[in-house]
């Protein structure tokens, strides 16, 4: 079970004079047809160093088996704040 990042968002950005003339580069280097699929292609390339693109299944069944280990010991509802300890949120 793996999670994918699929939906689009609509962003009103202020990007700089630079900003925007690496866009440009990007959009003609890779045949890209607007400055969106640009800033796309750049977030493909580089969003990993600090974003994981998937949640893989062995850090969701960490959770759960951690969820579940809690529930024994506990008897009352795990927070919010629990369980982004838990995910190292």
């Amino acid at each position: 079970m793996i999670f994918m990042y699929s939906k689009n968002v609509t962003l009103n950005l202020k990007v700089n004079a630079y900003g925007n003339r690496v866009l440009g580069v990007i959009k003609e280097k890779f045949g890209l047809k607007d400055k969106s699929e640009a800033l796309n292609k750049i977030l493909d390339l580089y969003g990993d160093e600090f974003v994981e693109k998937e949640v893989k299944d062995e850090v969701i069944l960490d959770i759960i088996n951690d969820v579940e280990e809690m529930k024994k010991k506990n008897t009352k509802p795990i927070s919010f704040d629990e369980l982004d300890k838990l995910s190292g949120a």
